[in-house]
C-alpha cells in the first residue's frame, strides 16, 4: 500500500528522542521578525502549526490511509510515542493520528482497501488445505508400515514430496500466508531431523548405522511429523482468532500502551491454545508412543517464526531456525568426526547428553533455546499497533 510506504523498513525507525526534539522545535519555532528581513516595520505575529508540519513530513502516509489507525501505526513505527504526542498537544498517538487523518488531503480515487482493517473471513479453501498435510502424512506413514525394500523407499520419496507440496499449499493461503520470509530450507531440515535424527544419532554413538534406509531396521520416528502435519489446522485457526481479536481491539484503544496491554493476553492465549492442541495430537499419534520432547518445542518454534514473519518481522525467525538447524547438524556430525584419529573428544558433549536424557534431548534443548527468546521477541513486537498495519491491498 502506497499509503504505508514508510512502513516498508520498520527496522530503522527514528528514535523517540529525535522526535521529541523535533516536535519541540516545531512547537516553539519563533515567528519571522522584521530584523531578520532587515525591514523597519514592527514584528508580525504568526501561529505555529506543528501538526501541519508533521502531516507534510508524512504526506504519503496520511493521504493513503483509510482510517486514523493506519496513521497511528505508521507514527509508532517511526518512533512517535505518547510522550511525543503530548508535545503536539494530544493525549496519545491515537488522538494525534485522528487529527492528522481529518486534516490530510485524501485522493479522490484511493487505490487502497475498501473496508478499513476488515476482519479476514473463514474460507473453506484454506480450511481444507490445512487438513491436507495431516491426511498425506497419515497415508504415508501407513504405507511405510506395510512395505519393505525398494518399494518402501519409493513410497517414502513420494510421500515426502506430497507432504512438502501440501504443506506449502496450506501455508500459501489463509491466516498463515506470508511472502516475507524464506525459511523453507531450515524448516525442512528440522522436520527431517525429527524423522531420522534421533535414530541416526543413537546409531552413530553406538558404532553404526549398520542398515540402509530401505530396511525396516532403519530407525524412523513418524509420530512428530504426524502431529506437526495435523497441527497446521489449529495453527491456522488460532492465528485467525488472534488476528480477529486484534482488529476488534484497535478501534477501542486510546493509546499505544493500552493497545499493547490488551493484545498481550490474546497473543499468549493463542500460543498456549496451539500448544495444548499439539499436545493432544501427540497423544493421538498411535501406535507409536507420544513424542512430546521432539514435537512440542519444534511446534512452538515454527508457530512463533510464522507469526513474526506474517506481521513483518522475518529476520529473527530466520536466524533462530538457522541456529537450531546448525546445532542439530553439529550434534549429528560430532560422533562421526570423533572416529578420526585423535578426535574422540569431539563426541564427549553429545554422548554425555544422550546418555543422561536420550537422543531426543538434542532437538528438544536446541528448539527450546531458540523458542524462548523468540517468544520474548514476539511478545514485544506483536503487541505493537504497527505490527498489525496492513501493507498490501486486500482483494
Amino acid at each position: 500500500m502506497s499509503g504505508l510506504g514508510e512502513l516498508d523498513h520498520p527496522g530503522t525507525p527514528e528514535s523517540p528522542g529525535a522526535w521529541d526534539e523535533r516536535s519541540q522545535q516545531w512547537i516553539t519555532t519563533p515567528a519571522e521578525t522584521a530584523s531578520t528581513r532587515h525591514e523597519p516595520t514592527t514584528p508580525r505575529r504568526t501561529t505555529a502549526d506543528p501538526v501541519r508540519a508533521l502531516i507534510h513530513r508524512h504526506r504519503d502516509l496520511c493521504e493513503g490511509a483509510v482510517d486514523p489507525l493506519e496513521i497511528a501505526a505508521g507514527l509508532e513505527a517511526h518512533g512517535v510515542t505518547d510522550r511525543t504526542a503530548a508535545r503536539f498537544r494530544h493525549r496519545d498517538v491515537f488522538s494525534l493520528a485522528e487529527e492528522m487523518f481529518a486534516r490530510a488531503a485524501h485522493d479522490e480515487h484511493p487505490q487502497h482497501r475498501t473496508t478499513p482493517l476488515a476482519t479476514p473471513r473463514v474460507r473453506a479453501d484454506w480450511i481444507l488445505l490445512t487438513l491436507l498435510p495431516g491426511t498425506v502424512a497419515t497415508a504415508t506413514t501407513a504405507a511405510l508400515r506395510l512395505t519393505h525394500g525398494q518399494t518402501r523407499l519409493a513410497l517414502a520419496a513420494v510421500g515426502i514430496l506430497a507432504l512438502a507440496l501440501s504443506a506449502r499449499a496450506a501455508l500459501s493461503s489463509g491466516p498463515l500466508a506470508t511472502t516475507r520470509t524464506a525459511t523453507g530450507a531450515w524448516t525442512y531440515w528440522l522436520i527431517a531431523y525429527t524423522v531420522l535424527g534421533d535414530g541416526l544419532l543413537h546409531a552413530a554413538i553406538t558404532g553404526g548405522p549398520d542398515a540402509p534406509p530401505t530396511t525396516t531396521a532403519w530407525p524412523i520416528t513418524t509420530a512428530p511429523v504426524l502431529a506437526l502435519a495435523w497441527s497446521l489446522a489449529p495453527a491456522a485457526w488460532t492465528t485467525h482468532l488472534f488476528t480477529t481479536r486484534v482488529r476488534h481491539r484497535l478501534p477501542t484503544s486510546r493509546g499505544l500502551q493500552d493497545f499493547a496491554t490488551a493484545v498481550r493476553p490474546a497473543f499468549l492465549g493463542t500460543f498456549a491454545l496451539y500448544l495444548a492442541t499439539l499436545t493432544a495430537l501427540c497423544t493421538a499419534t498411535l501406535p507409536e508412543p507420544p513424542a512430546y520432547a521432539q514435537t512440542l518445542p519444534l511446534g512452538a518454534l515454527l508457530l512463533l517464526a510464522r507469526l513474526l514473519a506474517i506481521h513483518g518481522f522475518p529476520r529473527a525467525p530466520r536466524l533462530a531456525l538457522a541456529a537450531v538447524a546448525t546445532a542439530e547438524a553439529t550434534a549429528l556430525a560430532t560422533p562421526f568426526a570423533a572416529r578420526l584419529p585423535g578426535c574422540a573428544f569431539l563426541a564427549t558433549p553429545v554422548e554425555t547428553l544422550v546418555s543422561v536424557w536420550g537422543p531426543a534431548a538434542v532437538p528438544a534443548l536446541t528448539c527450546m533455546a531458540a523458542a524462548l527468546p523468540l517468544l520474548i521477541h514476539a511478545t514485544r513486537t506483536l503487541t505493537r499497533a504497527s505490527a498489525h498495519a496492513p501493507t498490501e491491498p486486500q482483494c
